[in-house]
């Protein structure tokens, strides 16, 4: 679990290992089997899988990268240990870019297992089933890893999670629980799915008027951090800058005193919170169906 934190050489020769990945998946789906999701050997491996998800788009060898991708991208990094947790994770391009999906193997190996849906499902399973934070959050935290991407794998990986494997009533709970990194990494997770459009609809009538739920009245004496209040705007933005049916659900959920209530904060301490809601009632307003709605 140490070591594999230890930055891009660290990860490469892990996830080279012969053996070590499909062992530790191996090993968690019988903790799975046995009811026994919150022991601390099953921790250990999602944390272990979670800083080998890290930057895995950008890190996978030429081999994998050229039978899954259309082409290479040049995508630079300014690579940082990610520790098991933390707010590294690298954050998802603003724009989809919906290429061919990769075609996945029944019985993957090695590498092949950390974007596999085998492995998205055990994830979605201890976010389900586990009670130990740090489990919950190392699960969360690799699907967002998968998820911050724009080639074919994120993208299949996102449509794993909200499609085929269900994922959003377990990760909606999330949000939710009182632990504040939980709930901001389940947020972060929420933010790249919803860049996906053919999936806005979906994420939008299962969560979205618990991500209002959960946003402050105001950031002044806010239990909710910063910077997942600006989490929580930018999904929203997502979720309504291009669907005017999910703005009038934001609407609903009587989210738009909250929105102008976080957006008038001028502190420093809260700018980023602050610019994200103004961002999110910009776009809002260019619903021009809306404006006697919003007025009232």
């Amino acid at each position: 679990r140490n070591m594999s934190s230890a930055g891009p050489e660290g990860r490469k020769k892990m996830r080279e290992c012969d053996g070590l990945i499909d062992s530790l998946v191996y090993y968690i789906q019988g903790a799975i089997a046995d009811h026994k999701p919150n022991d601390k050997a099953t921790e250990n491996c999602v944390c272990i899988l979670h800083n080998l998800s890290y930057q895995l788009e950008i890190e996978l060898p030429e081999s994998y990268a050229q039978s899954i991708y259309m082409q290479r991208r040049n995508i630079s990094s300014n690579d940082k240990t990610p520790g098991c947790f933390g707010t590294r994770s690298r954050k998802v391009k603003e724009k989809q870019q919906d290429t061919p999906l990769p075609e996945e193997k029944s019985n993957p190996r090695g590498i092949e297992s950390l974007w596999h849906s085998t492995l998205i499902r055990i994830y979605l399973s201890l976010i389900a089933k586990s009670t130990r934070n740090y489990t919950q959050e190392a699960s969360l935290g690799a699907l967002q890893n998968l998820t911050a991407g724009t080639g074919p794998m994120p993208f299949a990986v996102a449509r794993t999670v909200v499609q085929k494997a269900n994922g959003l009533p377990s990760i909606r709970t999330m949000l939710h629980v009182s632990h504040p990194t939980v709930k901001k990494t389940a947020v972060s997770l929420l933010r790249n799915l919803s860049r996906n459009t053919s999936l806005q609809s979906d994420i939008a009538r299962e969560v979205l008027p618990d991500l209002v739920s959960v946003l402050p009245e105001s950031v002044l004496g806010s239990d909710i951090g910063c910077e997942t209040t600006a989490s929580i705007c930018y999904t929203l933005y997502n979720l309504t800058q291009s669907n005017s049916h999910n703005a009038r659900l934001l609407l609903s959920a009587d989210g738009l005193p909250k929105i102008i209530a976080i957006s008038m904060n001028d502190s420093n301490m809260f700018s980023k919170a602050s610019r994200a809601a103004s961002v999110l009632l910009y776009s809002l307003w260019s619903h021009t169906d809306l404006h006697s709605a919003y007025k009232k």
